[in-house]
């Protein structure tokens, strides 16, 4: 609780800054992998805010949480995770995946998060 409250603190300062930090502090490889999204994330999804959540990386629209980074050390598993909190329009029938295990990331990879991040805010 005391982690959340000075991310309040620190995201209401300089929420972008705050995310920096975050991921100034994972692993090279997961490092890697969050600044290349939150670029991408930036440029491409622009009504998407960033902060931290949880001490993630997240992004939100209209101050809810729609997605989030979570580095592999966080929890020690072998890989990271992108995901999607429950205000994502992802909806596809009964079931529809909300977060995917990335060990490393390509272009591919990049183009495929960015389309569900449109479809996220959409």
């Amino acid at each position: 609780m005391r982690d959340r409250a000075r991310e309040r603190r620190a995201a209401a300062k300089d929420p972008e800054g705050d995310m920096r930090s975050k991921i100034a502090e994972m692993p090279d490889a997961d490092r890697e992998m969050a600044e290349r999204l939150a670029s991408a994330i930036k440029k491409q999804v622009p009504e998407l805010s960033p902060r931290t959540w949880y001490g993630m990386p997240a992004w939100t629209k209209d101050d809810k949480v729609v997605c989030f980074f979570q580095s592999g050390a966080k929890f020690k598993t072998r890989y990271a995770t992108f995901g999607f909190s429950d205000r994502a329009r992802l909806d596809d029938g009964s079931m529809w995946p909300n977060a995917f295990a990335l060990t490393k990331l390509t272009k591919a990879d990049e183009k495929r998060i960015l389309t569900l991040v449109k479809q996220a805010v959409s």
